[in-house]
């Protein structure tokens, strides 16, 4: 008797007696006081039983289906509840309760995926600690090393000299990691407000090239900036040269003595393109797609320096702008990196 545990439904129930009651009661006084005759009085008495009687037993036998429906409903819910995140409630019939029940599936499925971004979002900074963990280790290391060589008492002042100079470039090693996660954390979360303006990207290369010119002269490469002097871009300059000099550094870390990187830029009929070309060492096959994941270190580079947050972070900085950066590269050839910048209202 478990339908009529339901209150809602004992009150039909209960209804739907007095009704036909009624009903009987006044049909039997009409007969009565047109007929005055018992027999009659007593089959009209009979019709109104079974009519009650079918009217009950289609109600007990609706209900009870819609009893059944919500309990294995319900069932599946918990086992939902429980840990069972593929179980699903039927619902391919119409109906206001199969509407009810595609509701929970949709909620379900939601509940699923960001079940799912939670996981990553965990893995991820699970692997992000990791990876932070291992590039600060050997700066640390080798800060312990010279620290050690320092305390042991040289009085030689160029091995003194030698050991500060290397500690400054490994927390100089340091900083860069801190900075670049910083910066890359609040375009992340979206905390960075973009001070965007008109910008002239001839004088935004230009002083690209002030930048690296020392740089590329000590270690005798060719740095070549061309392009059209009258394209403009609305962006904030100091991020968007950020994301420039750090391709344009990556150029510079895989090329060696007498190779060239040149940057080029120009306007299409709506587009602004920046190029970042050189001819270098190239990158293999198989790290093309993931240059841009955070941490990345390719099997195959002899990089021993790099932290790989350069490339993601100008990534993120072009993406911010409304750009998109695609790489293109020859294993021991070339490596091409092209932005593009859709110019609105042109």
């Amino acid at each position: 008797m478990k339908i009529l545990a339901n209150r809602d439904i004992k009150q039909l129930f209960c209804r739907i007696a007095g009704i036909c009651l009624f009903f009987w009661l006044l049909t039997e006084g009409i007969v009565w006081h047109v007929c005055h005759q018992i027999r009659l009085i007593g089959g009209i008495a009979v019709l109104f039983a079974l009519m009650f009687g079918m009217i009950a037993e289609t109600c007990w036998t609706y209900f009870s289906r819609q009893n059944r429906l919500m309990e294995e409903a319900t069932a599946k819910v918990q086992a939902f509840l429980d840990g069972d995140t593929d179980v699903r409630i039927a619902c391919d019939e119409e109906g206001e309760i199969y509407r009810l029940f595609h509701v929970v599936n949709t909620l379900a499925a939601g509940l699923n995926a960001q079940l799912s971004k939670k996981n990553q979002e965990k893995e991820f900074l699970k692997d992000t600690i990791s990876d932070i963990s291992h590039q600060l280790k050997t700066p640390l290391a080798a800060l312990n090393i010279y620290n050690g060589l320092m305390q042991d008492g040289t009085e030689n002042m160029a091995d003194i000299q030698t050991f500060v100079a290397l500690s400054e470039k490994e927390l100089d090693r340091m900083e860069m990691l801190v900075q670049n996660l910083l910066k890359i954390t609040k375009l992340d979360v979206g905390s960075i407000v973009f001070e965007r303006h008109m910008e002239s990207v001839s004088e935004m290369m230009e002083e690209s090239r002030e930048h690296f010119r020392y740089r590329a002269k000590q270690e005798q490469k060719h740095l070549i900036y061309s392009g059209d002097e009258d394209v403009r871009l609305l962006c904030d300059r100091s991020w968007l040269m950020e994301a420039i000099d750090n391709l344009v550094k990556n150029a510079l870390d895989h090329t060696k003595e007498e190779d060239t990187v040149s940057v080029t830029w120009q306007q299409f009929s709506s587009v602004v393109q920046i190029r970042v070309m050189d001819n270098g060492s190239g990158i293999h096959p198989e790290d093309l797609y993931h240059i841009f994941k955070r941490f990345y270190r390719s099997r195959f580079s002899k990089d021993t320096q790099g932290l790989g947050l350069g490339l993601p972070l100008a990534k993120s900085i072009i993406e911010a702008h409304g750009g998109t950066i695609e790489v293109d590269s020859t294993l021991g050839q070339r490596t091409s990196f092209t932005i593009n910048f859709i110019i609105i209202g042109t």
